[in-house]
């Protein structure tokens, strides 16, 4: 029995309880002794904000979703359809954008399930080329990507510095690294590299990640809980496994959780688990989903943020020793501003104030809102959740996000995709549907948010029950399009078509010193007076790859001053980049090719 919190009586799972606690900790070990007593999935029970009056600024963005025209039109299988007695049915998976074959277009990787009485036809991840006309060619099975499982996350990084970009897919079960070939073709490379696990574990969030600045890409793996099918409880069983009094399938609270791991790069094609030594097994106790890998604190080293789901969120600040320290609570991104576990799912990460700063956003629970974290400098952050605008949104499970500017009006808008987990639910209370849509927070440039939804197309408006959703732009028009994981449905791809004559600027990073992939390097792009920065990931959303040629709006600005802050340390200034183009920026060279986009022909 613990002394300060009688309440509570094992605190082993707890990093940080042998030393003096803050009052964010304090809170938070508060909120972990009502473990017992709810759901399984942490919801605050939140009553929404009262809306404003509408901004009446015409929203310049329309979406549409065009999957079916573009030739995406294999399901994602995941689980069962009306009922599921597993949590593994539920969580589903990510979705990619990619160039793989360094043509120029974005490709797309969609994840794949099965379920627990077994694969039907078809259920596999699939690759599809871009036919560079508005649809894409599915090409799985040439490319040697043809993989039946539970497949969880994604992410993509030029491991061995080839020119070519890599794959790396987490499984409940085992996760799978494939080296591309550059001709077209992947091959399991998971056992050469090292990376075969001695037990069943369940993969989760993962990212490529430069953490020592070697110019090899490192690896880090997040595992969701530690899942037996054999032992688990039925649903109904315990109060776990019940949500607004129906049975449900149980998790994660009252599941084991998981140890996450960090596998250094060794230069040769292979990787080391340095897990232990550079402190990342000092987190236990938190359900890690989502991973994000960069500089966070803006010290130039590489940090993780971890989304962790009805537990206390990990942001590993990268010491430059070869070590992390776990910060997420003092640092104020680990719980909500009340000290409250949320169910945290997807992550955004962007700049949406225009400071200079990352800032970040996070996805939780209906009944609960999603989470804004300003940065106040430092890579210290606030809680501005209610007064930017979003308390008015609490209905629906959130998954993937991005702050990302959809109209070019220079503002980063914000981008949620939403799906429920209990089918059973939404059979008894209507107000819990399984589809439901998407949401868009459009930056009104002073702090505060807007959600629009059918002001923002149809692809927003139509409801679904979607898991991973990944940004870039695949028509290479200017602007930034998404394309979406629907459970037990084909996938969407939203189309954007803005209006208006708004400037953009597209910048590409190529490493030569630092990783080709240039992931954990940040761009600052500035205009009118402002500092926009956006990092170089391979992971973010949920589960999920975005186009890694970094997209800025520019509004009525007709050029912009980049700052690159390269993996390594090295910082790189161009001034004075003309709008209105994708500019490829090598490390040590500049600007080595600029390419300005003819309008495609669109898919109708």
């Amino acid at each position: 029995m613990n002394e300060k919190f009688p309440g509570i009586k094992d605190l082993s799972w707890w990093p940080q309880a042998t030393r003096r606690l803050s009052r964010r900790e304090i809170l938070a070990l508060a909120a972990a002794s009502t473990l017992a007593r709810g759901q399984g999935v942490s919801t605050r029970g939140v009553k929404p904000t009262p809306r404003g009056k509408p901004s009446g600024i015409p929203f310049l963005a329309h979406f549409t979703d065009i999957a079916a025209q573009a030739g995406l039109t294999a399901p994602t299988v995941y689980g069962g359809l009306t009922k599921k007695n597993y949590i593994i049915e539920t969580v589903g998976c990510g979705v990619a954008f990619l160039d793989y074959d360094n043509d120029g277009w974005l490709d797309i990787l969609v994840l794949c399930g099965t379920r627990m009485e077994g694969a039907p036809p078809g259920a596999t991840n699939r690759l599809y080329k871009n036919n560079r006309d508005g649809t894409f060619a599915d090409v799985t099975e040439k490319a040697g990507l043809v993989h039946t499982g539970w497949a969880s996350a994604v992410t993509v990084g030029d491991y061995n510095n080839d020119d070519f970009d890599d794959l790396f897919i987490t499984y409940y079960g085992q996760n799978v690294l494939y080296r591309n070939n550059g001709n077209g073709t992947f091959t399991d490379v998971t056992a050469d590299a090292g990376l075969l696990q001695k037990q069943t574990l369940w993969g989760s969030g993962c990212t490529f990640v430069d953490y020592d600045r070697d110019g090899h890409l490192d690896l880090f793996v997040g595992n969701y809980l530690t899942l037996d099918l054999k032992t688990i409880p039925k649903p109904g069983e315990n109060a776990n496994c019940n949500w607004k009094g129906i049975p449900v399938n149980c998790g994660p609270r009252g599941l084991p959780p998981a140890k996450n791991y960090l596998y250094h790069n060794n230069g040769d094609g292979t990787f080391k688990d340095v897990s232990e030594g550079s402190g990342v097994w000092k987190t236990m106790g938190s359900y890690a989903m989502t991973a994000v890998a960069a500089d966070i604190d803006g010290d130039g080293l590489t940090d993780l943020y971890v989304a962790c789901d009805s537990t206390p969120s990990l942001l590993y600040i990268n010491k430059g020793n070869g070590t992390f320290k776990e910060e997420g609570l003092e640092r104020g991104v680990a719980l909500s501003e009340d000290g409250m576990e949320q169910a945290g799912m997807g992550i955004g990460i962007g700049d949406y104030d225009l400071d200079g700063k990352i800032d970040l956003f996070k996805t939780h629970f209906s009944d609960d809102t999603d989470g804004l974290y300003h940065d106040d400098g430092s890579g210290n952050f606030s809680d501005v959740t209610l007064r930017s605008g979003f308390g008015v949104e609490t209905r629906y499970i959130s998954w993937g996000t991005g702050i990302v500017d959809l109209d070019n009006d220079g503002w980063p808008d914000i981008f949620v995709v939403t799906g429920s987990v209990y089918p059973e639910v939404a059979a008894k209370l209507p107000q819990y549907p399984l589809e439901s849509p998407r949401l868009v927070f459009r930056n009104l440039g002073n702090g505060k948010f807007e959600e629009l939804i059918e002001e923002a197309g149809p692809g927003v408006s139509t409801p679904h029950c979607s898991r991973g959703c990944a940004f870039g732009d695949f028509d290479n028009d200017g602007d930034v399009d998404m394309v979406i994981i629907n459970m037990n449905e084909p996938p969407s791809l939203l189309r954007n078509d803005v209006k208006g004559d708004r400037n953009w600027l597209k910048v590409l990073l190529v490493g030569t010193k630092s990783n080709r992939s240039a992931i954990g390097s940040s761009i600052t792009a500035r205009y009118g007076g402002k500092a926009q920065i956006q990092p170089v990931t391979a992971q973010s959303s949920f589960y999920s790859v975005n186009d890694r040629r970094i997209h800025f709006g520019l509004g009525k600005y007709l050029s912009a001053d980049l700052e690159i802050r390269w993996t390594n340390g090295a910082i790189e200034k161009i001034p004075n980049v003309k709008a209105n183009q994708l500019v490829t920026v090598k490390e040590g060279h500049g600007v080595i090719k600029a390419e300005k986009w003819d309008k495609p022909k669109k898919v109708v």
